[in-house]
């Protein structure tokens, strides 16, 4: 069955076509034919239309935006978004945490997020939920699902099940993420807030020697290594054992204390070594509880990065208190405020996400062959973010949500 869908404009994903500032925009007005959950063919209307089959279903929505599915690269699925967000995943019983689990999916779906980057599984629910969706069983965001990450006992988020206390044990967890066929590993390198009785924010979990003995055997598996690292020399540990990327990345010294390290900065755009930036929903109301020093600011070393050459990936932390699943688009407000344009706001989500990690042959771009990941804004997010939240339509591989 052909679908045919055609909108007022066309942002592709391609960073290429935005650079200089220009708009990636087809002739109008614009149209993609989706054929068997792939895109078959994009360009004008009229170029499009004698390629589709005369039962076709048609949507057209003249005042909108077709652009690829957002994505969203570091959420929490198992998150219930309460003070204690990782209660149920902790101690919940199989039925009530699968149910919470497909829920929170189905938000950020219907929010506009066709992808999403799971980092903190429990009990291997997220990855039993990619699998369903990825064989039609089920209506779903494309999952890549870290599993379970590995922490020291009783360390940061040790509740979810992945203590490790030696290569022995490393090597056990790894080999069972694998078995799973899990896309990343994500590794607790440093502290943080969610475990106040573990190591702080400030501190470091693994020395580089372990942290590179992981990155080494996860690549064994040909698996990228995702490592949560909020301070400085944190982050210092996970650039020496060559992780993939480096999530919240926050560069932190100590309480009301920032240490930008210009020299780390270079060697992680060296070595294309990711910041995986993380702004929930209620970025606004987090910067008056965070302990910045007071001439700075949530997110002013975002720009600093770019500067460095540092790649960059967006996700909103969801699932953590008040991180809701369905409000990407004021987690990406922050970036514009920051000084990111839209155009290269929409870019971050779209086609360069879909490259850093590792799924650009799948989705991230308007381009025939790629699976049919498809919204539709109320108007030209370039403009104003806000179409972003007023969404005529969502695809994922060709199936409509909303």
């Amino acid at each position: 069955m052909d679908t045919l869908i055609t909108a007022a404009n066309i942002i592709d994903g391609d960073p290429e076509t935005i650079a200089g500032g220009q708009r990636a925009t087809a002739p109008r007005p614009a149209a993609v034919l989706v054929r068997d959950n792939v895109i078959h063919v994009v360009g004008d209307l009229a170029d499009v239309s004698i390629h589709a089959e005369p039962s076709a279903t048609r949507l057209d929505f003249p005042g909108g935006t077709l652009l690829p599915g957002l994505i969203n690269a570091h959420v929490h699925l198992c998150g219930d978004l309460s003070p204690q967000p990782f209660a149920t995943a902790a101690d919940g019983d199989h039925t009530t945490l699968t149910n919470l689990i497909q829920r929170n999916a189905l938000s950020v779906l219907t929010g506009g997020c066709t992808t999403v980057r799971d980092l903190g599984d429990s009990r291997g629910l997220v990855i039993s939920l990619r699998d369903q969706i990825d064989r039609g069983e089920t209506l779903g965001p494309r999952i890549l699902s870290s599993g379970t990450p590995l922490t020291i006992p009783q360390g940061h988020c040790w509740f979810l099940g992945g203590e490790v206390a030696n290569h022995s044990q490393i090597d056990k967890h790894i080999e069972g993420l694998a078995a799973a066929k899990a896309d990343w590993i994500k590794v607790m390198a440093g502290g943080g807030q969610m475990t106040p009785r573990g190591p702080s924010m400030f501190d470091s979990q693994f020395s580089s020697s372990d942290l590179a003995y992981i990155v080494r055997r996860a690549s064994a598996y040909g698996t990228p290594v995702a490592a949560h690292a909020h301070a400085t020399k944190t982050i210092k540990v996970c650039v020496d054992a060559g992780v993939h990327t480096i999530e919240h990345c926050g560069w932190w010294a100590a309480k009301k204390k920032m240490d930008l390290s210009d020299e780390i900065a270079s060697k992680m755009a060296t070595a294309s070594i990711i910041a995986g930036d993380t702004a929930p929903p209620q970025w606004r109301m987090l910067a008056d509880l965070l302990p910045f020093p007071d001439d700075h600011r949530i997110g002013d070393h975002l720009p600093w990065l770019r500067a460095h050459g540092v790649p960059i990936l967006i996700g909103s932390d969801s699932g953590l208190p008040n991180a809701i699943f369905d409000d990407f688009p004021t987690s990406l407000e922050h970036y514009v405020e920051r000084g990111f344009t839209r155009s290269e706001v929409i870019t971050h989500v779209t086609g360069t996400a879909a490259d850093n990690l590792r799924i650009s042959e799948q989705t991230g771009r308007i381009r025939a062959g790629l699976y049919a990941d498809l919204i539709v804004a109320s108007g030209d997010p370039r403009d104003d973010l806000d179409y972003l939240r007023r969404l005529h339509l969502v695809m994922t591989r060709g199936h409509r949500v909303v």
